[in-house]
This record gives C-alpha cells, sequence and structure tokens, in this order.
C-alpha cells in the first residue's frame, strides 16, 4: 500500500472502508458519511494526548546522532528513548546505521545547555535506554519545545512542523507520535456526531513510536505507555453499555488505553497508570465494540491489534481491497472502521 506522503485536509480527502465482522463485508464509504456509520446512543472515545516534539539531534564527544524520545517514565526528567544512527528522517529507519554503543553515565548534548545522562541500557537492545534531564519539569518542557521536532518517517516528502502533527482536540504533550486515527474527526464531523445523538469521551494515552528499524525491538512495540482514564469517561462507558450501544474507540492507543485499564482493575476505573498490554488474535475485548484506525501496515503492532475486532481472514480481504482502491496508508494516509452494523 502506498503511503500518504503529505498532511492533507483530511476531512474533505481522506477516504473510509468500512469493515463489518457480522456480515463479512467490506466497502467504501465517503468520509463525510462518517458520522452516519454510528447509532444514536453509541460512545465515540478519542486519546486527547497532545503531540511534543521528541526527536533531537545531540552528541557525545566523539559522535553525533538523533534521539528519539518513547515516553516519560513516572514524570518528572526521566524518559525512556531510542537510539538512531547518523542521518535523519529522510532515510529509512532499518537503512539507518547503528548509534554508538553507549553506557550508563554516558552525558548526552541536546544543545543550549541541556543534557541528558543515560542512566540504564536496556536489556532488549543498547539503543533503548533511559534518559535522566538535568533540568526541572518546567524549564525542561520549555528547551524540549525549543530544540525538537516532530518524529516522521521516510515516506514523507517534506519536514513536519509541530502543528502538523495535533488532532482537532490534542491538550497534554503526551504523545511522541500522533494518535492519527483521529484526523478525520474535525470540528465539523465531532458536531456531527453530537446531532446525531452519539455520545464523545476521552482518555489520555501516551502513543508512542510506531517504529525504529531494529526488529528486536520493532518486535517489542509498542513499549509501555502512560495512559489516564478519566471518571467522566469511566461513566460514560457504563451508560452506553448499560442503554445497549456501542463503545468505539478512534485509533489503537484509545483502544489499548481502555483495555489495559479493564484488565488491570477486572473493570474499567478513573486512574491513572502505565499500559504494558498488547492487543492481538484472541484478545477477548471488555470494553471497545469497534475502532477507527489507519491504513496499518501488515505485521505491525497496530495491524495485530485490529485482529481483536475482526477474523483476519477479513481483515486480509480489507487490506487487499483497500491495495487495489488506492488507500493511502500510514499517518497522513486513508482510515477503516471495522464496526458490526
Amino acid at each position: 500500500m502506498i503511503a500518504a506522503a503529505l498532511p492533507r485536509d483530511v476531512a474533505r480527502t481522506a477516504r473510509l472502508l468500512r469493515v463489518d465482522p457480522r456480515a463479512w463485508a467490506v466497502r467504501d464509504v465517503a468520509i463525510d458519511a462518517l458520522p452516519a456509520q454510528f447509532r444514536p446512543g453509541d460512545l465515540v472515545v478519542v486519546n486527547d494526548a497532545a503531540t511534543l516534539p521528541a526527536s533531537f539531534a545531540v552528541q557525545v564527544p566523539d559522535a553525533a546522532f538523533e534521539v528519539r524520545l518513547a515516553g516519560p517514565i513516572a514524570g518528572g526528567s526521566a524518559w525512556a528513548a531510542v537510539l538512531f544512527g547518523t542521518g535523519d528522517w529522510r532515510t529509512r529507519t532499518e537503512d539507518r546505521p547503528a548509534p554508538p554503543l553507549v553506557h550508563a553515565g554516558t552525558t548526552l548534548e541536546f544543545g543550549e545547555g541541556l543534557k541528558a545522562q543515560v542512566v540504564r541500557v536496556s536489556d532488549l537492545s543498547p539503543r533503548l535506554v533511559r534518559l535522566e534531564f538535568d533540568l526541572g519539569e518546567d524549564a525542561l518542557w520549555a528547551k524540549l519545545y525549543r530544540l525538537g521536532r516532530p518524529v516522521q518517517y521516510s515516506h514523507l516528502a517534506r519536514g513536519l512542523a509541530l502543528w502538523d502533527a495535533q488532532t482537532a482536540f490534542g491538550g497534554r504533550p503526551w504523545s511522541v507520535e500522533t494518535p492519527s486515527a483521529a484526523r478525520p474527526l474535525d470540528w465539523q464531523a465531532l458536531s456531527a456526531l453530537r446531532a446525531r445523538g452519539v455520545a464523545l469521551a476521552s482518555v489520555t494515552h501516551a502513543a508512542g513510536l510506531s517504529a525504529t528499524g531494529e526488529p528486536a525491538l520493532d518486535h517489542a512495540l509498542p513499549l509501555p505507555e502512560r495512559t489516564e482514564v478519566p471518571q467522566a469517561t469511566v461513566e460514560a462507558v457504563a451508560r452506553t453499555h448499560a442503554r445497549g450501544g456501542r463503545v468505539v474507540a478512534i485509533g489503537t492507543s484509545t483502544a489499548r488505553a481502555l483495555e489495559a485499564n479493564a484488565l488491570a482493575h477486572g473493570r474499567l476505573v478513573a486512574a491513572c497508570g502505565v499500559a504494558s498490554l498488547r492487543i492481538g488474535p484472541g484478545y477477548e475485548r471488555r470494553i471497545v465494540d469497534g475502532i477507527l484506525t489507519g491504513m496499518h501496515e501488515a505485521g505491525t503492532s497496530h495491524a495485530a491489534l485490529l485482529a481483536a475486532f475482526a477474523p483476519r481472514a477479513l481483515l486480509s480481504l480489507a487490506w487487499s481491497h483497500a491495495e487495489d482502491e488506492g488507500y493511502l496508508g500510514e499517518e497522513f494516509g486513508d482510515v477503516m472502521l471495522i464496526l458490526g452494523y
């Protein structure tokens, strides 16, 4: 499937593929008809995390390379990060050379006096590290926004501005990559959903890196991610299921947030935490009845998650149809709604 190379006005130009597991059906739907795919009494849940600039050029005494933040660790100044060799987003991640080896105690210089010390190197890969920055939280955020750029990949035709990586309702800057399935939900679509009697709710989930180019790391994705489910969403889910409505997650990060919370607590509760759940074939969903998602490449963790919503054979049919019809993939591409009629 061809990857979308540029940001675009999704509300006008994106395409929607509707997948119905009950009817074993796949059909093309106009993106303007997205609100009409829901029933009055349904609940749409979005990830309201904003995307932070998480890519940085760094230096050690004898080398320069790239650091991509993978998410905060218990708040404050500690972050998980992945190291990339020389080059930038224009080179495919799998073609980037390995970064220099670092060890606990190595100091990375980010510029403008910002430094971070490597405090742990993961057993999974020497490229996955834990960093401790040398600034307090407020000063650190100011530096990160001044020095960082959005994470992006080689299928894109130009460098991204930070606003290219945001959704219509992004709030707290938790995500290191955009919760991109929400792109079709502009204010016009959100208003149409409300007018149709569809309720809206949110979680905040730190959507992490989608690829590193190293097979061992990519196989382990998604890494543990910070997540929060508010009380208002817990109550909205309960009301929806009580009246026979469907809970539809906008994006894989939203589905992971809801399902990880319910699995950890035995039911959905208002809580902050870390989601380590990997959803895939055979997973029994507790909360989410349907999902709006991007056109994810087969073999990725995002694609594996969808097998919890539809049989693999039906997903293969959907992906084949999408490829034949010229649907676009990746974060600025088209979308798929997996939801029974």
